[in-house]
């Protein structure tokens, strides 16, 4: 059988024990008898003999954070030897590598996958928990990858001055950097019947990175982006002040 779906550009890419990018929408995990943590519903394709175990939002503590900010993971264990294949709704998928010097901070929706070496937990975001619930996110430390997600090409802004981010577009950021919700500067009475991302931005200080994709996510549900988190809590509940 002939076609250009085998050629080299779609076979799959051999790679060391580990995260490597199968291409720009797909992660492709190799097992060794080891384990990798991942999204619930995100596995494409497995070969060899791999289990999986549903994990909920792991651990008790995290399933009541969950069920009161609505941000958070449901996540399962990938246990085994062989590959794994994750993707979501063909949203580009990109691979950091935690060394312990600084934290990720990170819309949940946004988790594809991480390796058990990092520790994760559901944190405020800076002073914006004042304004109301849902202003969370999940917060990655130690050593190890993590698989993020996002819609379209992102661009990486580097803080070396104060910057503002679309509520609905930031995807994560250095966790070490200050934070907190600037009003977009509206007219009284602009924002009535309004639920427009621009009317609040996310505000960030000090030294890091912040990671923006060309596209909102949904606030209420959805993959790739919907629920929780600084995109769904954030612009969410802002946008229901103002609508």
């Amino acid at each position: 059988m002939r076609s250009q779906l085998f050629s080299q550009e779609y076979l799959e890419r051999s790679a060391p024990e580990g995260f490597a990018l199968q291409n720009s929408k797909m992660l492709k995990v190799t097992l060794q008898g080891g384990t990798v943590m991942a999204r619930q519903g995100s596995m494409v394709a497995f070969q060899g003999d791999v289990r999986f175990d549903y994990q909920s939002a792991g651990g008790i503590g995290k399933v009541i954070k969950k069920a009161v900010t609505g941000e958070g993971l449901d996540v399962m264990s990938c246990t085994g030897s062989g590959d794994v294949f994750f993707g979501d709704a063909a949203a580009d998928v990109h691979v950091l590598e935690l060394d312990g010097s600084d934290g990720l901070s990170v819309n949940g929706a946004n988790v594809l996958a991480f390796e058990p070496s990092l520790s994760w937990d559901i944190k405020m975001i800076g002073n914006a928990g004042m304004l109301g619930g849902g202003l969370f996110n999940t917060v990655f430390t130690g050593a190890g990858k993590v698989a993020i997600t996002t819609k379209g090409t992102p661009v990486v802004l580097q803080v070396d001055a104060p910057t503002f981010v679309d509520t609905d577009a930031v995807v994560a950021w250095s966790a070490g950097l200050q934070t907190g919700i600037r009003s977009g500067g509206f007219k009284p009475g602009a924002l009535i019947g309004r639920t427009s991302g621009e009317a609040f931005q996310l505000g960030f200080s000090g030294q890091g990175f912040v990671i923006v994709q060309p596209a909102e996510n949904p606030k209420h549900g959805g993959s790739s982006g919907g629920g929780g988190g600084a995109a769904g809590g954030i612009g969410g509940m802002l946008g229901r002040l103002g609508g």
